[in-house]
Order: C-alpha cells, then sequence, then structure tokens
C-alpha cells in the first residue's frame, strides 16, 4: 500500500494539500529565520563593534547611529588589546590582575568540577537505575525533593559550611560545592533505565562485574546523555559568578573570568584609566562600550566554540530513537 497521503484523494484536493503544506513549509522556516536573527544579530553586533577603531566609535555616538558593516580599513584588535593587557599594553589588566589567568583558573575549575560531576552522576545514576537495596525508591524520592529548593536558598549554608573547613578563597571551595547534582544524576538515570535490562542479565552471564558492565555497556549507550551533561557543566562553570564572587576576596588570584571580566569593568571607570582611555581618543563613559564587548566576546568564545565541537553528540541523543545492538 503507497504510504502517500495524497494516494487516496483526488486531483483537486491534492492540489489544496500541496499549497497547504508549501504555506505551512512557508511559515515555519519563515519563523524560525527571524528566531535565528534574533539571537545572532546581538552577537554579530558585539564582535564588529569590538573591532571598531576609535574614530567610528566616536562618529556613532556623535551622529547617534550604529554602522554594522563598517569599513574594513576601521577595524582594529586595539580594543582587544586594551582588555588583555590595559594601560600602555604591560602584562597588567584594568583589575590588577592577569586577564589570561582568569582563563586559566576558570579552564581548571570547570575541568574538575565537570570531571567529579560527572563521575559521581553516572555512578548515582547506575545504582538507582539497576541495583536493588532497601530504600531505593525512598531514597531517590528525597534526593528528587530537593529540587524543589532555589539554589539561592542553599547559598548561605554552603558559605557558612566552607567558611567552617577553611575553604574559602580555594579551589576546593570552586570544585566540590558543586560536585554533585540532582538534576544530572536523574537525567542520566532516565537514559540508564531506557536500556532493556537483558543486557545486564546478559552481562552477569557472560561473566562481567558490575562495574566492568558499566564501562562496556551502559556508558558507550549512554555518551550523548552524558556529553550534554558535560556540555552544561561546562557552561555552568565557565559562566559562575555569584558563589565565586561571595567565597573569594576582591584581591583572590583564583578569580574566574566572570568576575575578572566585571572587575576589569569597574576598573575601567577609574580616574588614571579613564585618563588613559582619553589621550587614545576614547569618550568617556559610552566609548567604553567597544573595549567591554571585546571582553566579553573573549570569554564567550571559548565556550562558542566548546559548544561546536560536541554539538554532534547532543544532535545525536536528540536523534536516537532506539538502541543500538
Amino acid at each position: 500500500m503507497a504510504s502517500d497521503a495524497t494516494y487516496f484523494l483526488d486531483e483537486k484536493s491534492k492540489k489544496r494539500y500541496q499549497r497547504q503544506r508549501i504555506a505551512f513549509n512557508i511559515l515555519t522556516y519563515t519563523f524560525l529565520t527571524l528566531c535565528a536573527l534574533f539571537m545572532l544579530i546581538p552577537f554579530y553586533y558585539m564582535i564588529v563593534t569590538s573591532l571598531k577603531d576609535v574614530e567610528t566609535i566616536n562618529t556613532e555616538l556623535s551622529t547617534h547611529t550604529i554602522k554594522l558593516f563598517p569599513s574594513f580599513k576601521n577595524l582594529t584588535l586595539q580594543n582587544y588589546r586594551i582588555a588583555i593587557y590595559g594601560q600602555e599594553a604591560t602584562p597588567k589588566t584594568f583589575a590588577e590582575g592577569n586577564f589570561l589567568r582568569y582563563f586559566a583558573n576558570t579552564i581548571f575549575v570547570a575541568i574538575c568540577s565537570t570531571a567529579i560531576t560527572v563521575v559521581t552522576s553516572v555512578l548515582s545514576a547506575f545504582a538507582f537505575a539497576r541495583l536493588n537495596f532497601k530504600g531505593k525508591n525512598l531514597l531517590f524520592t528525597l534526593l528528587l525533593s530537593t529540587m524543589m529548593i532555589p539554589g539561592e536558598m542553599m547559598i548561605i549554608t554552603n558559605f557558612n559550611t566552607i567558611k567552617s573547613i577553611n575553604w574559602d578563597n580555594s579551589y576546593q571551595a570552586l570544585i566540590i560545592t558543586h560536585a554533585v547534582s540532582v538534576f544530572y544524576i536523574y537525567y542520566l538515570r532516565q537514559t540508564f533505565q531506557q536500556i532493556p535490562n537483558e543486557l545486564f542479565l546478559a552481562a552477569k552471564v557472560d561473566g562481567y562485574g558490575v562495574f566492568k558492565y558499566l564501562w562496556k555497556v551502559m556508558i558507550p549507550i549512554a555518551m550523548p546523555t552524558i556529553v550534554t551533561i558535560i556540555i552544561l557543566c561546562v557552561m555552568g562553570s565557565w559562566n559562575a559568578y555569584m558563589w565565586p564572587t561571595m567565597i573569594l576576596s576582591s584581591n583572590s588570584p583564583l578569580k574566574l573570568v566572570a568576575n575578572g571580566l566585571m572587575d576589569s569593568f569597574t576598573a575601567l571607570n577609574g580616574t588614571s584609566t579613564s585618563d588613559y582611555l582619553r589621550e587614545l581618543g576614547y569618550s568617556i563613559p559610552d566609548g567604553l562600550n567597544a573595549i567591554k564587548l571585546a571582553g566579553s566576546f573573549m570569554v564567550t568564545l571559548p565556550l562558542f566554540i566548546f559548544f561546536l565541537i560536541f554539538r554532534k553528540y547532543i544532535m545525536r541523543g536528540v536523534s536516537r530513537s532506539g538502541i543500538k545492538g
């Protein structure tokens, strides 16, 4: 039997159906295009503005216009140089700290916290999905109930705990505090439960232990979900601002990139910095936007590249419709 939906329609109905389908596709792609432009235009504006030279910026401010397509000769990397090195291109940011070290701190914290979170999530999800022990369902229900508590309510408790064990101003405070996520455990448990239990029983017959079965069978099958968790963990660590601000002192060398960027923005309004930027021709304070956007783009770019590299795993997880044998 033909699978075409128009097989049993007469010629007039077929044409009407095709017109409706074409109109629906046009509306769908128009809507998706508008959504894409809505998200991409601010990102494009950030990149273009961060590359504009002083003359172009001041012209836009005086004429109250914005050039989305400036001339190539008006593009420069000076804003990035100032954002990274500060005055006179010395290896020192306006926040009196090494901006590149903020990147290194963030990468280190992101790698460590993500690795620990993935390990705890995989082991916990496997235990709740496959192992049988007394009180399993009650314990899992209690864990899920904690998701109803806003994260902001836990900040004071975590802060007091970290202070009591003298972990403030340390990598441990930045890494261990967020090493367990109930949401990731629940998310991965749902994936593990979709794997047929017959695979587990067959593996036990073949002499596989619990951890060997987890490593050889369940983790490869659930890899798209695990990679999604990795991406979310890295994004959370990279964008962290409130917790590092609370647990680190103002002059701590362990600041993450979001805190370092904000300190740089604050220092840009300082007297000595303002005088230096006026010498370069920047108008104060509106003319500082290009430098701020340059710093924002440098912070956003690594995360964007990371997402592009691993996006195929997310799509593989979305398109997965069954279990591969």
